[in-house]
Formats: C-alpha cells, sequence, structure tokens
C-alpha cells in the first residue's frame, strides 16, 4: 500500500481533470478498439472484455494501491501468455500474435507504480512486466516495440517525473533551512546588538555616574553650608540608585553571558584613547593614579589600544568604588610582539561607600576577560598579598581593525 493511501485523490478541480484524464482516455480507446474487433464470441475474449474493464475501473484507485494493482497486471499478463501459448484456440481466430498481451491499461499502471509504489519496487515489477510482454523468446520487432511502448517508456516517464519531484522537494528544504538559518542568524544579531549595548552601557555610564556619585559624597563631606550638604548627600543618593538600576538594566540585555566584544561607540575607530583623561579623572575624587609607560606604543594596533583603555577604566571604576583614596599604578609595557598593562592599587585610605560599592552588574572582571581573550590576550586578576588587587593583562601587540568585534 502507498504512503498515499489515506489522503485525498485530488485538492482541487485541476487535480481531478489530470487525475481522471487517464481512466477516460483508456476507456475510450477500449471502446474504439472494440467497436473495431466486435462483441466477443469466445469465453477467453469475454474473459479479456471482463478483466480489461476492471483494470480500466480500479485506475480510480491507483494512487492508493499501486504496488497491488501492478502485480496485477503482471499476474493477467502471465495469464494471457500462458492461454496464447497453449490455448490459443480459445481466443478469436484473428487474434494478434504480433502484440504485447498485456492489458490496455498497462502504461498507466506502470506508470503510477513506479512514481507513488517506490523506484525500487516500481521498476523490479516493471521489469517483470517488460519480460512477459515482449517474450524474448520468440524474437519479434514488433513485440519488443509494443513491449518498449507499453512498459518501458511509461515506467522511465514515472522515473524522471520521481526524481524530479524529488530533486524539487530537496531544494524547497534546503530554501526553508536557509531561510529558518537566516532567521536564526538575524535573531543572532539582534542579541549581539543587545549585548554591545548593555556592557557599552556598563563601560561608559558606570564609569561616569561612579564620579559623580564620589564628586558628591566628597561635596557632602568637605561643604560647610548644610543645605549642600544635604543636596550633595542627595545627588549621591541618587546616583548609587541610578546605578543599581543600571545593574537591573544590563542584566535584562546582556544576561551576564556575553561580554562586549565591540569598541567603544564614542572613539574613532582608528585612533588609541587616551588612558590620561582617565587617570586625571581618578585623582579628580581622590584615587591618586601614577601612569608608567615602556616602550613605543606607535607599534600597538588601534584594537589593542581600545581593549587596554577598557581593562584601565573598568579597573579604576571598581578601585573608586571598592578601595577609595588607595593609590594605584598602572603600567603600561610595549614590546616587539606584546603589550602587557599591569593595575595594582594599594589598601583603601577612604570609607567605602556601602551605596556605591553595591552598585554594578557584578561581571566587570568577566567581561574583561572576553574581552583580552577576543583579542588574543590574557587577563589575571586577584588581591595582593599585603593588600589591595592587581589586574594583570598581556595582549597581542598587533591585532586586524575589527577583531575584537
Amino acid at each position: 500500500m502507498s504512503r498515499h493511501a489515506d489522503a485525498p485523490l485530488w485538492h482541487t478541480r485541476r487535480e481531478a481533470f489530470f487525475y481522471l484524464l487517464p481512466i477516460g482516455v483508456t476507456l475510450a480507446l477500449w471502446g474504439l478498439f472494440a467497436v473495431e474487433a466486435g462483441l466477443p464470441d469466445t469465453p477467453a475474449d469475454a474473459l479479456d472484455t471482463v478483466v480489461s474493464l476492471v483494470l480500466i475501473g480500479l485506475l480510480w484507485v491507483r494512487r492508493r494501491h499501486p504496488t497491488a494493482l501492478l502485480v496485477a497486471t503482471l499476474a493477467v499478463s502471465a495469464l494471457y501468455l500462458v492461454l496464447m501459448t497453449w490455448g490459443a484456440e480459445f481466443f478469436s481466430p484473428d487474434l494478434d500474435f504480433a502484440s504485447p498481451w498485456v492489458p490496455l491499461a498497462t502504461p498507466v499502471i506502470v506508470y503510477n507504480a513506479v512514481l507513488h509504489a517506490g523506484s525500487v519496487v516500481g521498476t523490479a515489477l516493471a521489469a517483470a512486466l517488460y519480460l512477459v510482454a515482449a517474450r524474448p523468446w520468440e524474437v519479434s520487432t514488433d513485440v519488443i516495440l509494443g513491449a518498449v511502448t507499453m512498459v518501458v517508456l511509461p515506467a522511465l516517464i514515472g522515473l524522471y517525473l520521481r526524481a524530479h519531484r524529488t530533486l524539487v522537494r530537496a531544494l524547497t528544504d534546503r530554501a526553508e533551512r536557509a531561510e529558518r538559518e537566516q532567521h536564526l542568524l538575524a535573531e543572532r544579531a539582534r542579541a549581539d546588538e543587545r549585548v554591545r549595548l548593555a556592557e557599552e552601557m556598563h563601560d561608559v555610564v558606570t564609569h561616569r555616574v561612579s564620579l559623580m556619585v564620589l564628586h558628591a559624597g566628597a561635596l557632602g563631606v568637605t561643604a560647610p553650608d548644610e543645605r549642600v550638604r544635604t543636596a550633595a548627600e542627595g545627588l549621591r543618593a541618587a546616583g548609587c540608585e541610578a546605578l543599581d538600576e543600571l545593574r537591573e538594566l544590563v542584566g535584562v540585555l546582556g544576561n551576564h553571558e556575553r561580554a562586549d566584544a565591540d569598541e567603544p561607540r564614542e572613539v574613532d575607530p582608528g585612533a588609541v584613547p587616551d588612558l590620561s583623561t582617565l587617570l586625571a579623572e581618578s585623582a579628580s575624587v581622590g584615587v591618586p593614579v601614577e601612569l608608567v609607560r615602556e616602550g613605543n606604543p606607535a607599534l600597538t594596533s588601534p584594537a589593542v589600544g581600545r581593549t587596554a583603555y577598557r581593562v584601565v577604566q573598568e579597573s579604576l571604576t571598581n578601585i573608586r568604588k571598592h578601595a577609595p583614596g588607595a593609590p594605584t599604578r598602572v603600567h603600561v609595557r610595549y614590546g616587539g610582539d606584546r603589550v602587557r598593562l599591569t593595575v595594582r592599587n594599594d589598601r583603601a585610605t577612604a570609607p567605602v561607600d556601602r551605596g556605591l560599592s553595591r552598585t554594578g552588574s557584578g561581571a566587570g572582571l568577566a567581561g574583561l576577560r572576553q574581552r583580552v581573550e577576543l583579542v588574543g590576550g590574557t587577563l589575571t586578576a586577584g588581591p595582593r598579598t599585603g593588600g589591595g588587587f592587581e589586574v594583570d593583562v598581556v595582549l597581542p601587540a598587533y591585532v586586524p581593525a575589527g577583531a575584537e568585534r
């Protein structure tokens, strides 16, 4: 039974027309032959008439039972061969021995079986039917050509259409798969953009807001006017709340799963950011920073410079939050094939602002590590033996433009 056994025979009027057309054509041909031959005058001819009409009628369900119909056609043809070989006297005297002895519906049945029953089963049964119809032991050009027309040609057409349908189905599946992959790539691009936005907010906004909080805190301590101190404390508290809200937003956008792998938006992609600005900002809020440079920074690619900038920015932000007033040293060594960056701070010399220290996404160092690894570098970070904290980064001196994406 075919896989189409439970499917409707057609879905549209057009499909119904082409499905019923072979039945109508075969029945019309049989009628023409019957008119020409006249009424059956022997039992064998009557049997042939009944069998032909039954097989033509069974073409109605040829799509649901293609193999069974071809097997029945093969059995009928074999029966014809036996009767005509050993009982030709039972047929009409004008029996045509120069034609294949197969039912008139054979071409439709063979074509349908090869198309729907499978190329292996259908082809094997069609080959057996061809041997019966061609009668190779009785060499006759007319019989062989008739067998080719009735059996081989419909089988080849069926094989071609089956291969064509298989190819179309494979191309359709490939196109659908490509469309799904394109959709997934678009979703991935949107997710990457969301992560870039989240981490950019973490790197830039947190840095600036933490400076505002520290300035407000210092003003609240040193201002002689009570109202100024109250306003400064309000600004400090608002800044801490803003950092908390920013941390939640970064968590929603980035899911804490991806680090920033893009260059800072406010920096010219072809320029190396200047570390002096970061150091001056930290010094203005009571975090003295010493910068030591060794080697020639001109040999460093912009991608490495931007990564170093982000490492120093995040490190100084963490120092201001967790070790206020701690003397800090930034050491940058430019070598021939690598750049080593060390940010080291001592113990805090001022009380830690609890409101400020609790802010942040908690993924700063993890983000820095992933950023550094994206350009082929390494990052180690941890507390120092004598107190304080150290971040040590080794970067390749040259990275192609866009490699940090």
